[in-house]
C-alpha cells in the first residue's frame, strides 16, 4: 500500500460518520448471515437438539434410562422425559463445550482474515470505514452470531421438547417447583448467559484474524486454541490454572435453574469473559491499527 493510500485510510479512521456506521453494521450483519457457511453452522446447531431429543425418546420407549444411569449425558437429561423444557438446558449443555464455540471461532477467525483473503479489506478501509470502526463492527457481528446461534439451539430444543415430551411446571435443581412461564423465562436468561459466555472466544478469534491474511488459517488456529483450552481445563494437575481459562465457568448457567439462583459462578464467568474481551480486543486493535494493509 502506498503512502497516499495509507493517508486516505488514516484520515478516514478519525472521520465521524455515525450514519455510515449503522449502514456498515447492517451490511455486515446481512453479509454474515447470508453466507452458506453461516447457515450451515446454524443448521448443524439446530440439529443437535433433534438428535438428543429423538435419542432420549427412543431410549425411554425401549425401557432404558436416560442420562448417567443409562449412558453418558448432561445432568439435565434425566429430567427431559418428565418435562420437555429440560431439553433446552440439555441441548445448551451439550453444544457449549464444542459445537457453539467452534461455530463462533469460525465466524470470528474469518472476520478480518477472510476480508484480506478475498482482497476486500483494503477497499472497506478506504470506504471510509476506519480501522477501529471496522474492528468494532466485526466484533459486534460476531457477538450477534453468538446470540443467534444460542437462540437457534434453544428454539430447536423447545420445539422438539414440546413435540416429544410433556410440558408443565418445572422442578428446579434445588427440588422446588416453579411455573412453566417462570421456567421459560429462565431458559431465555440461560440462552443469554450462554451467548455472553462466548465473548472471550469471539475476542480471541478476532485477534487471531488480525494476524494473518488467510481465513482458513485463522479459523483453524482459533478452533485449535479452543480445543487446547478445553483439554487443559480437564487436567487435574492444572487446577490452579483452570479458574483463569475462558471455558472454566461455562456450565455455570445451570445455577439459573436453582431456587434461589446461585450467582457466584455466573458472575465469575461474566467477569472472566469481560477480561478476555478486554485483553484480546485490545491486542486485536493494537495489531490491526498498526498493520500494513496490502489486500
Amino acid at each position: 500500500m502506498s503512502r497516499a493510500d495509507l493517508a486516505v485510510v488514516d484520515t478516514a479512521a478519525v472521520r465521524p460518520n455515525p450514519v455510515w456506521s449503522l449502514g456498515l453494521l447492517r451490511s455486515e450483519f446481512v453479509t454474515t448471515f447470508r453466507r452458506w457457511r453461516t447457515l450451515a453452522l446454524l443448521g448443524v446447531l439446530a440439529a443437535v437438539p433433534v438428535l438428543v431429543g429423538v435419542s432420549v425418546r427412543i431410549e425411554t420407549r425401549g425401557g432404558g434410562q436416560a442420562g448417567p444411569g443409562g449412558g453418558a449425558g448432561p445432568a439435565f437429561i434425566t429430567q427431559v422425559t418428565n418435562n420437555g423444557l429440560f431439553l433446552v438446558f440439555t441441548a445448551l449443555a451439550a453444544t457449549l463445550p464444542f459445537f457453539l464455540p467452534m461455530a463462533v471461532g469460525v465466524v470470528a477467525g474469518d472476520a478480518i482474515a477472510g476480508e484480506a483473503d478475498a482482497g476486500t479489506l483494503r477497499y472497506l478501509l478506504v470506504a471510509p470505514a476506519g480501522r477501529t470502526r471496522l474492528l468494532l463492527t466485526k466484533y459486534a457481528t460476531t457477538m450477534a452470531f453468538c446470540l443467534v446461534a444460542t437462540l437457534v439451539v434453544a428454539a430447536s430444543a423447545l420445539a422438539v421438547g414440546a413435540l416429544l415430551f410433556p410440558l408443565g411446571d418445572l422442578t428446579t435443581i434445588s427440588g422446588t417447583r416453579i411455573s412453566f412461564a417462570d421456567g421459560l423465562g429462565r431458559a431465555l436468561l440461560i440462552a443469554l448467559a450462554v451467548a455472553l459466555s462466548l465473548a472471550g472466544v469471539a475476542a480471541l478469534g478476532l485477534f487471531v484474524s488480525t494476524l494473518t491474511n488467510s481465513g482458513i488459517a485463522a479459523m483453524a488456529t482459533t478452533v485449535g486454541l479452543l480445543i487446547t483450552v478445553q483439554i487443559l481445563d480437564q487436567i487435574p494437575q492444572l487446577h490452579a490454572l483452570q479458574p483463569y481459562l475462558f471455558s472454566h465457568y461455562w456450565l455455570s448457567f445451570a445455577d439459573l435453574i436453582r431456587d434461589p439462583v446461585y450467582w457466584d459462578d455466573l458472575v465469575k464467568n461474566l467477569e472472566l469473559q469481560a477480561l478476555y474481551t478486554a485483553v484480546f480486543g485490545s491486542a486485536a486493535w493494537a495489531r490491526f491499527t498498526t498493520r500494513d494493509i496490502t489486500a
